[in-house]
C-alpha cells in the first residue's frame, strides 16, 4: 500500500518504520534535520528487542505526499490547524485519513476545516515512543495497540483492509464496531492522568500513594463518564473500573506526555484534554469540578511560564 504520513514525530516515525519494513511505500513529511537525517541514513527505530533501520520517503512539502491510499496524521492535537489544508488537498485527490490523536472530537475537527466526511477514519493508538534523535524514533513502552473504525460506527471493508496492513506490518491493530466508544475510553485514561499529574507536578506512582490520591483519580474518570454519556456515548460502570484498573498497574515512575510538555516548557494538549470536558460538562449542564480545576490552575501555570 502506498502510505504517506504527516507528523514525523514518535508515533508517525514508529508506525511509518513498521509499514515500510513490512513492503509498503511509505512518505513522512518532515523537516530540518529530521528531514535530511532520513534521507540520507534511513529512519531508525528502535523497540524492546528489536531495532532496525527502515527505507522511507522524506518528503519537504505537502504536495510530494499525494497519490496514497492511506494518510496517517500524527500531530500533536495542537498543531492539527497547521496541517488540515494538506490533509484537505490530499484527502480531495482520493486518500483515505487516518488520524492518530488523542482527544475526541478529532474527526469533528477535520471535516470543519474541509476534509471530506466520507474519507476519515477515527483511530487512536496506546504507545509510549519518542523522537530520541534526528532520524531514530524510539518505542519505550512494552505495549502498541491500534484501533480504527468508522466514526458512524459498524465495520467496513476498508477499515477492515487498513488494519490488516497494520497486522502483516506486525501491530498489535484492529477494526472496532465503535470507535467512538473506544476514543472516549482512551480519553479519560489519557485525560485523568494529564489532569492528575499536571496539578501535583509529579509521575502517577506519588498520586495514587498521596492521601485522597485514589478519590481524586475515580473522581476524574467519573466527571469524563458523565459527560460521555451526556454525549450519547455509553460509557458504562465496568468502563470505569477497567479505566482505574489500568491506572493502578502504571509503572510508579510513568509520566503522562502533558506532564513532559509542562515540563519542558512547551505547548500542552490542555485544551483538548480537561478544558474539553469542562467546556462540554458546562454545555451539559454536568458538574465537573476536577477538570474546572485542573483547567484553571494549569492554564495559569502554563500562561505564567510562557
Amino acid at each position: 500500500m502506498k502510505i504517506s504520513i504527516v507528523g514525523a514525530g514518535g508515533i508517525g516515525g514508529y508506525y511509518g518504520g513498521l509499514l515500510a519494513r513490512a513492503g509498503n511505500q511509505v512518505s513522512i513529511l518532515a523537516r530540518g534535520e529530521h528531514l535530511q537525517t532520513i534521507r540520507e541514513r534511513g529512519l531508525e527505530v528502535i523497540m524492546p528487542g528489536d531495532r532496525f533501520t527502515a527505507k522511507v520517503i522524506a518528503a519537504e512539502w505537502p504536495e510530494q505526499l499525494a497519490g496514497a491510499e492511506l494518510v496517517i496524521v500524527a500531530v500533536k492535537s495542537y498543531s492539527l490547524p497547521e496541517v488540515v489544508p494538506a490533509i484537505r488537498m490530499l484527502a480531495e485527490q482520493g486518500s483515505v485519513v487516518l488520524p492518530l490523536l488523542n482527544g475526541v472530537d478529532t474527526v469533528q475537527k477535520l471535516v470543519e476545516g474541509g476534509v471530506p466526511k466520507d474519507t476519515i477514519l477515527g483511530g487512536l493508538t496506546t504507545i509510549s515512543v519518542v523522537k530520541t534523535t534526528p532520524g531514530v524514533i524510539e518505542r519505550r513502552s512494552s505495549f502498541a495497540k491500534l484501533v480504527l473504525g468508522e466514526p458512524s460506527g459498524g465495520i467496513s471493508e476498508r477499515a477492515n483492509r487498513i488494519a490488516g496492513v497494520f497486522v502483516e506490518a506486525g501491530v498489535d491493530a484492529k477494526a472496532t464496531e465503535n470507535i467512538t466508544l473506544e476514543l472516549w475510553r482512551k480519553f479519560a485514561f489519557i485525560a485523568t492522568l494529564a489532569a492528575s499529574c499536571g496539578l501535583a507536578r509529579v509521575a502517577i506512582g506519588p498520586v495514587r500513594n498521596a492521601p485522597q490520591g485514589d478519590l481524586l483519580l475515580e473522581r476524574s474518570v467519573r466527571e469524563i463518564a458523565a459527560v460521555a454519556n451526556a454525549q450519547s456515548v455509553r460509557f458504562a460502570e465496568a468502563d470505569i473500573q477497567q479505566t482505574l484498573t489500568t491506572i493502578q498497574g502504571l509503572a510508579p515512575e510513568m509520566k503522562p506526555s502533558f506532564l513532559l510538555d509542562l515540563e519542558r516548557g512547551g505547548p500542552t494538549e490542555l485544551e483538548i484534554l480537561s478544558s474539553a470536558i469542562s467546556r462540554m460538562g458546562k454545555e451539559s449542564r454536568i458538574q465537573t469540578p476536577v477538570h474546572d480545576t485542573a483547567t484553571a490552575a494549569l492554564a495559569a501555570a502554563i500562561s505564567a511560564a510562557a
